[in-house]
């Protein structure tokens, strides 16, 4: 079947270390916007790096390759190949003392990741998390946020962010609005904020409102029951236009998170389907399951003008500042990474 000239709003991932025949004749007919990659898909440098080729050659372009490179328990380089790298709660305690020092340590951190992350061709990675430590609420962020504080989380954030484009690699803030709050894992189980509007203004979007000229953003697969009781913020227009387009002024693509959490109801062409309604630029689905996307797949379009034009943005911003010589001992002795992992 002939391509498009304009790339379908979807992201895909793959079932293993290397495509099968089905899954590259399904890349080469739906013509997915990009990719992305979790543990099952990595094994050596090496392997990674041409199943990264392998899923460009699919789609016959240099299509994004996206991962969740955060550190700590978010990580899907792992050793021996990678090293460790810690959460973000690590650079929020360097804060406490000398936030001066954590924003270098966390900028640094991100520059590496990024020199890692190109290397083996993959271009965009999902992080960082602005989302905020909130007490009682899952583990599920924990100690995957900076912490509590709005301002420290946006001031790290950034950061992290800036590594990231200084390496040449694409962040995607995440969760829009805010996902700190929920009380249970939306991998597993639908989250309900009931936390009034102007609690949530102040505190839980704050982040993201400083981070507003962001390239990528994605959603959180959340109810925020001030704004609309009734969907998640994926596929939620009010969510959408009120709080992340206008409240928080986000100015990037907006990425779906995975179609296939149990968070998510209905079948996968009308969770994908009312993702993009709602004014998501793109929907992410992530666990290689081929029936799935297929489904997925039903509900595509190609990216629609607003879309390509905040990717044509994102593309302006990316950057190639030097890493600096010695970066790992310097990270090591300024917030003893070995020790804290």
């Amino acid at each position: 079947m002939p391509k498009n000239s304009i790339p379908s709003a979807a992201i895909f991932g793959c079932s293993g270390l290397t495509l099968t025949d089905e899954e590259k004749r399904f890349f080469e007919d739906v013509d997915p916007f990009g990719f992305i990659l979790f543990g099952r898909n990595v094994g050596t440098p090496l392997q990674v790096a041409a199943l990264v080729d392998e899923l460009r050659t699919c789609v016959g372009r240099r299509a994004p390759v996206l991962i969740d490179q955060e550190g700590g328990r978010v990580q899907r380089l792992k050793e021996p190949h990678w090293r460790r790298r810690p959460p973000m709660e690590v650079f929020g305690r360097l804060a406490g003392s000398d936030l001066p020092l954590a924003r270098r340590a966390a900028w640094l951190n991100a520059r590496i990741m990024a020199d890692e992350l190109f290397d083996l061709g993959i271009d965009v990675d999902c992080a960082p998390l602005l989302d905020l430590k909130v007490a009682g609420a899952d583990d599920i962020i924990g100690d995957r946020a900076f912490g509590g504080d709005p301002a420290l989380v946006a001031d790290l954030g950034r950061a992290v962010m800036d590594g990231l484009l200084d390496g040449t690699v694409m962040p995607v803030v995440k969760h829009l609005p805010g996902h700190g709050r929920a009380t249970v894992d939306s991998h597993l189980d639908l989250p309900v904020v009931e936390t009034d509007l102007a609690t949530l203004e102040a505190s839980d979007f704050a982040p993201f409102r400083s981070l507003r000229d962001a390239p990528w953003a994605m959603t959180a697969h959340v109810v925020y029951s001030a704004i609309d009781p009734d969907r998640p913020a994926t596929t939620s227009k009010k969510v959408i236009e009120t709080a992340i387009r206008g409240a928080i002024g986000c100015e990037g693509v907006l990425l779906s998170d995975d179609l296939s959490m149990k968070a998510m109801k209905g079948g996968f062409a009308e969770r994908a389907g009312e993702s993009l309604d709602a004014g998501c630029d793109i929907v992410l689905h992530c666990n290689g399951d081929m029936a799935e996307m297929q489904a997925v797949a039903l509900a595509m379009r190609p990216l629609d003008e607003a879309a390509q034009m905040r990717l044509a943005r994102a593309d302006s911003m990316l950057r190639n500042r030097p890493l600096p010589a010695d970066a790992e001992a310097t990270l090591d002795s300024w917030i003893g990474i070995r020790g804290s992992l």
